[in-house]
């Protein structure tokens, strides 16, 4: 019986978002008022009965690859980047608790004071319990990146798709803020997405995602309900497929 919830198209997905989503228009770090608008976002997606979990980066506090960049040793770079997005999960779930949505922050590292460790079934069950599940410190692993980390924790807790917000709605064959006469895909096989170079995600969370017939859906996170709506079959996004 429908008590006048919106039919989600989806039963349980994961949310991607990166670090600098949080930025707001801040040049570095965490800006409160954009952490609350997204943990709103996610709020009314899990209040449509929707099993979310997420991931967020960490290039708002440290990127491992600039680091590396800059003549820091490479693993150890990417290590203090994990580090930044335990940073960014501990916030969010702050933000959400805050909304009365039980959440846990789940961690690749273990850090027992702050966060649970890693077990898959674990947090299969918290899923099951309605709540919101964020996954820090990415795969745990060096050379790898969230995105890889999103798809893969999207893989073992047998989500249907991978949301990934960004700034733009959807996927373009040309950056849309630099070249106006861009054209959006509604829809884009993974292979082309490898073949054409477009930056939705790493080449290695993409080819992941083919092999797991895992749908990447890329929407605006910047748009108000966005999130909500097109689990509600509404919006504008492009859809990454087989």
């Amino acid at each position: 019986m429908n008590d006048g919830k919106p039919t989600a198209a989806y039963k349980r997905v994961l949310l991607k978002i990166s670090g600098e989503a949080l930025m707001g228009d801040q040049g570095f770090g965490l800006h409160p008022p954009t952490v609350q608008r997204i943990a709103a976002e996610v709020k009314t997606v899990s209040d449509m009965g929707v099993q979310v979990c997420m991931v967020i980066g960490g290039g708002n506090i440290f990127r491992g690859l600039q680091g590396s960049a800059q003549g820091m040793e490479r693993t150890t770079a990417d290590y203090m980047g994990m580090l930044a997005t335990v940073m960014n999960a501990l916030a969010m779930q702050s933000a959400l608790e805050g909304l009365g949505v039980y959440t846990r922050v789940v961690s690749a590292i273990p850090m027992d004071q702050v966060c649970e460790p890693y077990i898959r079934r674990r947090a299969v069950r918290h899923l099951e319990k309605g709540r919101v599940v964020i996954f820090a410190a990415g795969t745990g692993n060096p050379y790898f990146t969230t995105d890889t980390a999103a798809t893969l924790r999207a893989s073992e807790m047998a989500c249907q798709a991978i949301f990934k917000g960004t700034k733009v709605d959807g996927v373009y064959d040309a950056d849309p803020v630099k070249n106006p006469d861009a054209k959006r895909f509604d829809r884009i096989s993974y292979d082309d997405v490898l073949i054409k170079n477009l930056k939705v995600m790493d080449a290695s969370a993409i080819a992941l995602a083919r092999d797991n017939d895992l749908p990447i859906i890329v929407f605006s996170l910047d748009e108000p309900g966005g999130f909500r709506g097109i689990l509600a079959g509404e919006g504008t996004y492009t859809i990454v497929h087989g």
